[in-house]
């Protein structure tokens, strides 16, 4: 086995990513935490099978998210829109397509720095699919992240209809 073999975690999951930004979708801003979430979490043993750009507003990330979860088993992480600019609908949205609040992975993400407190991001299930809301920055989404990646494994499990042990047992 080689050194690059040895230390590359192994894939257990699928993610997705959506960058929620009307700056990147008109072309006049770059996506560095989209970007940035891929790169984490496929360094943290997920296989990313899509990064989608969607505009702000409240609308337009529920449709994304929604056909983002259709028959998906995975993650699926949303950057952008969380905060209090008038184009920030990113929580709106999602909760109009959740099946299931995640209250303890939102409130866990907002504990982790205190500029968390201005962050209005949710998470929940939608079928099999976990979305979790982070902000737009670059470190406070893969921070906020890290805050659950823990946890998110055995979530998925558990929605996959697996019973394992409860890995902090």
């Amino acid at each position: 086995m080689s050194s690059s073999e040895s230390s590359a975690p192994e894939v257990q999951f699928e993610a997705k990513v959506l960058t929620v930004s009307d700056g990147v979708v008109a072309g006049t801003r770059e996506d560095r935490s989209g970007v940035a979430l891929c790169e984490h979490l496929g360094a943290n043993g997920f296989r990313i099978v899509e990064h989608r750009l969607t505009a702000d507003g409240s609308e337009e990330v529920a449709h994304a998210l929604a056909h983002m979860a259709y028959n998906f088993l995975g993650l699926i992480v949303s950057t952008g829109g969380t905060g209090f600019s008038p184009r920030d609908m990113t929580p709106e949205g999602t909760v109009r397509i959740l099946d299931r609040r995640a209250y303890g992975l939102s409130e866990a993400m907002r504990a982790v720095n205190p500029l968390g407190r201005l962050s209005r991001g949710v998470a929940g299930t939608r079928g099999r699919a976990l979305i979790l809301n982070v902000p737009g920055s670059t470190a406070g989404a893969i921070e906020m992240l890290d805050a659950v990646l823990d946890v998110v494994p055995h979530a998925l499990s558990l929605m996959a209809g697996e019973h394992e042990p409860h890995p902090f047992s």
